[in-house]
Parts: C-alpha cells; structure tokens; sequence
C-alpha cells in the first residue's frame, strides 16, 4: 500500500501480519519540505510547541536546548503506561495510521521517522504497549510513548509472536534503533492512531456480526417456518429508514424460496418480526461510525501542524479524539443490541413452548441429554458482560495535567472497550448458530429457502450435540462459519 493514498480499514487488519508499504517520491519531497520549514522556523527562533518549549501544562517553560535531548525528554516522562499489553495486531495497526497521518507532511517530521515505521511493518516487529494511561486528548501520549520507545531499543517488543526487549527484537528482525530529535519524537505520539486503529478494527469485527445475524435470523425464521412478511418491501420502504432498507433487502434475497408452514403465529416475537427494524438501526449507525473512522484515517492528528507555502506554524487540537469517542460509544451500543438479539433468538430456540414443539433446551434425550442448556447459560453471561460495559466513555471527562487539558474525550477507552466486546458478540452468534445447527438434528424442519440451506450445509460440518459434549470450541467453530464468511 502507498502511503499517499487513502487508507481504509481492511489495511488495518491486514497490518496484524508483515506487509509492503511504499513512500513515493512526490511525498518524500513533501516530507522533505516540511522538514527544512522545520529547520528555517527554528532558526528564526519562533516558538514551537515541544521543540521550543516544555510539554502539556510547562509549554511556558523552556525545552531542552538539544533536539535530540528534547526527544528524551518527550518519551521518558510519557514511560508511566500499567496494565497487560495491548494485542501486537492492534499496535501494529497503529503505527500504520500513525505512518499515514505524518506521511501528508504536514508535522515537521524527518523522513527516516516514516521509512522506520514503513520498514518495522514489513516484518513481525510490535511494540509491547501498556493498556492502560492514555485519556485521548492529546493523542494517545503513554500508548504510543511506548512504541516509540521500542522503536528506539528501549523497553519490550515481539517479534514472531515472541515478547523480548526491544533492543533483541530490532535486531532479530532486522531493523535499527530509530533516532529522534523532540519534533520527531512528539510528532510519533501526539495523535490519536491507537484510538482511531481500535474503532476502525472494531467497527470491521461488529460488520462481520452484524452480517451474521441478518442470515442467522433468516435461518431462524424458515426453521421455524415463519411467514417472511415481516421483511415485505412495501412494510419496510414505509418505515423509511434507509439502513431497515438495506437490511430487509438482504434478508429477502436469504431468504428467497422461503415457505411458510402456516402452523406459526400470525405475528412473530420481536426477535424475529422486528429484526430488519433492529438490525436496520444498527446498520445506519455503523454508517456513521465507518463515517468518522474515514475521517481519521484521511485526517492529520497531531499538534503543531506546519504549512510551508504559508510560511505558518499553526497550534490547536487535531489530537482530540472526540469523535472517535463518540463513535466508540455507539458501536458498543450496537454490539449491545446485536448480542441481545442473539441472546433473545437463542433462548426463544430452546423454549418448547415457542419454538414448535422442539425439545427444551434441544436436547435429543430431555433429562438424560441436556442439549444446549449450558450454551444458553452462558451466553446470558457474555451478553451481561457486553451490557455491563456500555456505559458511554465520552461522557466521563475529567480535568488532568494542571487544567492544561480540562477537557478529554477518553476515545481510547471507548474504542478499546468496543473492540474488546466484539470477541463476545462474536461468540453470541457462535451461540445462536450452533442451536440452529442443533435444531434440524432434534426435528426442525430442513430450510426451504437457498441462503438459508448453504448457510446450514456449513454449520453442519458440526457434529450434533448427541450425546452430550463440552461444547465451547463447537461455539467457536460455529462462530467462525457464520462471521468470517464477511
């Protein structure tokens, strides 16, 4: 990928493993430019925010007179990051954002800052990174304080999937110790790329479920042998939002050839009659977060920005995470609802008196079998967890650093929390789809529509639940077929 062209997030999740990224010769004149602008201001003895002067709330206090001291004195006072170590898939796509955002030669930046991240990415180096310590307000600070460091030699980092210090990993994957000056330094960590990397993985993980659901749903219905009218064009064009339209589009064309057994309800439960209004919901919410995580990608997130043409140096905030914050916030009320509906169909399948006569619990022997009772017990757990952390992180700003930031997004957390409840959604649809496989074996009826027939044909590589087996790698299998099919 050219670091001159857009980025998009299916880059991100290829970035977990080693791969090509190129610098043009356009951009590193660009890069180059900003770089002699950076020399000329300095020069001519302007004040510049972490060359010049101090950081955060001692910006009225000189800096180190050495740039390359400044760096030290950028990253040593950032080293307070706690916690387990983020996923080396996630750092890694961090540092493709951050690639991106200094390659626009907008920060001042030395053009060997961006070939050492062009060349870390193209083999297994990731930074060990703290979790914990970054409040998404000016940049992601301790997160990517501790990737710079490791680009340097100092602290840990893994190579090959193997966690060692920093120094050993550079030099088993044949990369060099990185040397900063203080623009250079505050440059790799004055953004929000770990913020705007873990919203745009998580946004790509809840589509996969998102999807999932749309054709787990629809098995449902035709196992059940429910009417389809509930995703009748003519209903739903008259609901008139667009995302219920773009659902229930799907979810007729899954569903075509669908034949109703008449035995069921006039009106379904919500969790299926109500499904394309659900899941359409989600739909146009995941437009606006893919909306803001495209923003991000194209945008510049750091502080100060440098316009040569203009003879300018330019301070302000294009490292606050607002509204990776708020985007964060609803994707994981949307992962809420989505894992809730799971949670719902799931239990309706397993109840006898709703699901047309089936065992409880779909066992093959009730009593001596007890089928999917302990799956169902647990994706009450998983939901309750998802629910449990949906409180909205943005809303949480506390004042820090003197008043200097009295104001702060915690997109980070949001965004973290978000990609974090993606695995468990992940395993809720798992849930849902290995009792639909269980389903057919205890006397559904086979699927009558041709999506719904393939989907089953996959979920059948499962062996039914006869006799009882422990079953949380089944729900994992079944996870698998059904959300990696997107």
């Amino acid at each position: 990928m050219d670091l001159a062209a857009a980025l998009h997030p299916a880059d991100l999740t290829a970035a977990r493993h080693p791969i090509t990224v190129t610098l043009g010769p356009d951009r590193r004149e660009i890069l180059a430019q900003g770089r002699d602008f950076l020399t000329k201001v300095l020069g001519d003895d302007r004040a510049v925010y972490g060359s010049t002067t101090g950081f955060g709330a001692l910006v009225g206090y000189a800096g180190r007179a050495d740039l390359r001291d400044q760096a030290d004195n950028t990253l040593a006072h950032l080293g307070a990051g706690q916690g387990p170590d983020l996923d080396p898939a996630l750092v890694r796509a961090t540092l493709l954002v951050r690639a991106r955002s200094l390659a626009q030669g907008a920060s001042g930046v030395s053009p060997h800052v961006v070939d050492a991240l062009i060349a870390m990415l193209g083999t297994t180096f990731a930074p060990a990174v703290p979790r914990y310590g970054s409040v998404g307000a000016s940049g992601d600070l301790i997160p990517l304080g501790a990737a710079a460091q490791a680009l340097r030699g100092h602290g840990y980092a893994n190579v090959d999937g193997v966690r060692m210090p920093a120094a050993q990993a550079l030099d088993q994957a044949g990369l060099t110790k990185l040397p900063l000056d203080g623009r250079d330094a505050l440059a790799l960590v004055n953004g929000t790329s770990l913020t705007t990397a873990a919203l745009s993985l998580a946004v790509t993980r809840t589509r996969a479920a998102h999807r999932a659901m749309q054709d787990l749903t629809c098995l449902l219905a035709d196992l059940l042998g429910c009417d389809p009218q509930f995703l009748d064009d003519r209903l739903i064009r008259r609901y008139a939002h667009p995302g219920a339209v773009t659902v229930a589009d799907g979810m007729r064309a899954t569903l075509t050839g669908c034949t109703p057994t008449t035995k069921r309800p006039l009106q379904e439960p919500y969790s299926i009659r109500c499904s394309p209004q659900l899941l359409g919901a989600a739909e146009d919410a995941l437009r606006y977060i893919d909306g803001v995580v495209d923003a991000d990608l194209a945008g510049v997130s750091d502080n100060p920005l440098f316009f040569p043409g203009d003879d300018t140096v330019v301070h302000g905030g294009n490292f606050f995470g607002q509204p990776a914050a708020f985007a964060a916030d609803l994707l994981t009320g949307v992962e809420a609802q989505i894992g809730n509906l799971a949670e719902r169909q799931l239990d309706l399948l397993v109840d006898p008196n709703r699901n047309g006569g089936l065992p409880p619990m779909l066992a093959a022997g009730p009593g001596r079998q007890h089928g999917l009772q302990g799956v169902q017990l647990a994706s009450t757990a998983l939901i309750a967890e998802i629910r449990r952390d949906a409180m909205p992180a943005g809303m949480q700003s506390l004042p820090t650093n003197l008043h200097n930031q009295d104001v702060v997004p915690f997109g980070t957390q949001a965004a973290l929390r978000a990609l974090d409840q993606t695995a468990l959604l992940r395993l809720l649809c798992g849930s849902l789809a290995l009792g639909l496989r269980q389903a057919v074996h205890v006397g559904a009826r086979r699927p009558t529509a041709g999506g719904t027939s393939a989907l089953l044909a996959d979920l059948e590589q499962i062996a039914p639940v006869d006799p009882d087996r422990p079953l949380e790698q089944d729900v994992r299998t079944a996870a698998a077929i059904c959300c990696d099919r997107y």
